[in-house]
């Protein structure tokens, strides 16, 4: 894999899906991981259904295993607005760049910001690109110390034997 960033090549079509299926489940109020997997599968066995890349079940799984926390970093750096007023499409554009900043070590942060905000472009109203870049831009500021305390915990994590039962979350 080659470390430029190919202008919405397959990691950009593989947020954009990511984007479908946490919308989707939300509107449907199913469990995003359970629809990506099995859309994932179905493609296995349906050519009519769209093949899932696997980083989109990471992103989904990734997203939902780490909710609450994205969706509290959000609700942070929402100024006089709340997270259930934003449009579906902006909290799925926004947990997956909150979750990349945080969590994907390989996708550099101004990469997951330009990502969210091609995404708000092409799928969400005027105000969104500019919205989801001014939240984003905040929350850059945050990432690399919520980086290095995942790196720790997960490193502490390996070395007690990998349980990891995080009821402090």
């Amino acid at each position: 894999m080659s470390g430029t960033h190919k202008k919405l090549g397959a990691r950009h079509k593989a947020r954009k899906r990511a984007v479908d299926f946490l919308f989707e489940a939300e509107a449907r109020d199913l469990d995003p991981v359970d629809l990506a997997t099995e859309r994932a599968d179905l493609s296995g066995k349906d050519d009519s259904v769209a093949p899932v890349a696997p980083y989109t079940v990471t992103v989904v799984t990734g997203v939902a295993e780490n909710l609450d926390r994205l969706d509290e970093v959000i609700r942070s750096h929402l100024q006089d607005w709340t997270l259930e007023r934003l449009p579906a499409v902006d909290r799925a554009i926004l947990r997956i760049a909150v979750w990349e900043l945080f969590h994907a070590t390989d996708v550099p942060p101004v990469v997951a910001v330009d990502e969210a905000v091609e995404l708000a472009k092409q799928l969400s109203t005027d105000e969104s690109p500019g919205f989801v870049n001014g939240i984003l831009g905040q929350v850059v500021l945050v990432a690399p110390q919520v980086r290095s305390a995942a790196a720790a915990t997960s490193r502490r994590t390996e070395t007690a034997g990998g349980e990891s039962n995080d009821a402090g979350s």
